[in-house]
């Protein structure tokens, strides 16, 4: 492109203790292109998107924005300068409407009354302008996934903003919403906005992008234009080797693990589960496929005693399941990998080893008569499992919220599979991780599913499930389908059964668990 560059980094470089997180980076970004930012967990993307959005503030080095000194550390000053951010994980209020959401905070505290004639005039026709179609009078709890992140990128539109920054924003759509988002950025891009697009999916970054910059280790080791780059190259600039996922060799599936029968529960607030069946076996990945919020969290609730509010069965290696006691559950031979890394599967205040030795804590190993903890034994299996899993940090006594979303998730794997589990709950195991990590988890579950271990996978990520597992299931409304052997359908399909929101009807074989499945 031949324009001036609307944004410029220039040697900016942050660090966090002897932690160089971003290591004199330049780069530039011009009107109309959208550049992919591609690097493993921990390689410093967040941050330097910190920095420009004013959360943080460079060590040195400088942010332009049009040729002009962008203010350290304020994010009011990003915004006035048409930056705007749509984080991974959604900051809207369920509350309140979406046309309240999208002007909250743009109009004065000491206007009488809200101009609600004229914001919605103006959000019409944004919405008209970039073919963003969602209701303004619905309120956000509402709303689909995919809808909530259209209001997002129209919240930040809705200030004027020229440069979008997009944080793995397809890692909860289906493949049609995923397709529809990148209709939208192609649209907008058109129009002359800036996007830099973080994603860890090197098929969206060579799809949507028109140049990739590739960070490693804090500092940029490439840039090239998309037309130029491959999928295989990409993952060998961002790791600094050759990169390829595991792939799953067949086994024979052993005893019934997990057994479930007439799985029913009023959701606790979330959605509720109408009369579940399913069996896991040893030797055996099961994958479950829905969009967000269509029971898999209250599921692995309760599989994780978190939810004791249910009737039906739940077993496991025939014993029944300790259900609403999460510290049974773990003594039974169950690993737990939460979906939400912060509030569930880390105290970020604690050090890495604390977190490690969380779940073992009365453990022999790890204290003496239930009291002392015997900290020399924990920080040595620490260090470990941190070497075992390749966890990017200072050592075990760092603490655990300095680390990367990323490494948390190394961590957390560190804690579950350690064990040797029987059965493995892993609940988006590999939710914004690199190629290489991506690699390293799915062959850590691999490797437990040839020792025997039954795993349970939900994910929103259709690729990594019908490349993981032997069977699948889709979950919509609460409801679960027949199981079905996973090449049997395309991933259109699968998504478009996750879409339907309807009943699946199928006949399923009580042996093998193969059927037929329609969606509605």
């Amino acid at each position: 492109m031949d324009s001036e560059p609307i944004l410029a980094f220039q040697g900016v470089t942050k660090r966090f203790g002897t932690l160089v997180a971003n290591d004199d980076i330049s780069l530039s970004l011009r009107p109309g292109e959208v550049l992919a930012l591609l690097g493993e967990n921990g390689a410093g993307k967040t941050t330097l998107m910190n920095i420009l959005f004013g959360h943080y503030q460079a060590d040195e080095g400088a942010v332009l924005v049009d040729g002009k000194e962008l203010p350290a550390g304020s994010t009011l000053a990003a915004i006035q300068a048409g930056i705007g951010m749509v984080h991974q994980h959604f900051t809207l209020a369920e509350n309140l409407t979406v046309l309240e959401n999208i002007t909250l905070g743009t109009e004065s505290l000491l206007a009488w009354r809200q101009d609600i004639r004229s914001s919605r005039k103006k959000l019409d026709a944004m919405m008209q302008d970039y073919g963003l179609s969602v209701d303004p009078d619905a309120l956000v709890s509402s709303l689909s996934v995919g809808e909530r992140q259209r209001v997002e990128i129209l919240k930040a539109l809705y200030r004027d903003a020229r440069i979008l920054i997009l944080d793995e924003p397809t890692a909860v759509l289906t493949p049609q919403e995923a397709s529809r988002l990148f209709s939208t950025l192609k649209s907008i891009t058109t129009r002359g906005l800036a996007v830099i697009f973080i994603s860890h999916k090197l098929h969206e970054i060579l799809e949507i992008s028109t140049r990739v910059a590739v960070l490693r280790r804090g500092a940029i080791v490439g840039q090239l234009d998309t037309a130029d780059a491959n999928r295989e190259q990409l993952a060998q600039m961002m790791v600094g080797r050759t990169v390829s996922r595991p792939k799953l060799s067949p086994i024979e599936p052993g005893t019934p693990v997990l057994q479930i029968e007439n799985l029913t529960s009023e959701g606790m607030g979330a959605t509720a589960l109408k009369q579940l069946n399913l069996t896991v076996y040893a030797h055996q990945i099961v994958g479950i496929a829905g969009v967000a919020g269509n029971g898999q969290g209250t599921l692995a609730d309760i599989l994780s005693g978190l939810n004791s509010s249910f009737t039906g069965s739940l077993l496991i290696n025939d014993a029944a399941y300790c259900t609403g006691d999460p510290r049974a559950i773990v003594a039974s031979g169950v690993g737990r990998i939460p979906e939400d890394r912060h509030a569930r599967g880390m105290v970020v205040d604690m050090e890495i080893w604390e977190n490690l030795m969380s779940e073992d804590i009365r453990s022999p190993a790890m204290s003496k008569h239930e009291i002392l903890i015997n900290s020399k034994a924990a920080l040595r299996r620490a260090e470990q499992q941190i070497d075992q899993f390749d966890v990017r940090c200072e050592g075990p006594m760092a603490e655990t919220r300095l680390l990367s979303g990323g490494n948390m998730q190394k961590l957390i794997l560190a804690r579950a599979l350690a064990r040797d589990p029987a059965f493995i709950l892993a609940n988006q195991p590999v939710r914004g991780l690199d190629e290489g990590a991506i690699a390293h988890v799915q062959g850590q579950l691999l490797e437990a599913r040839q020792r025997g271990a039954a795993i349970l996978l939900i994910s929103e990520d259709l690729d990594e499930l019908m490349s993981l597992t032997d069977k699948m299931a889709v979950m919509s409304n609460g409801k679960l389908s027949a199981v079905f052997d996973s090449q049997q359908h395309s991933a259109a399909e699968i998504g478009l059964m996750m879409a339907s929101g309807g009943h699946f009807e199928a006949t399923t074989g009580q042996d093998s668990g193969t059927g037929e499945l329609r969606g509605h």
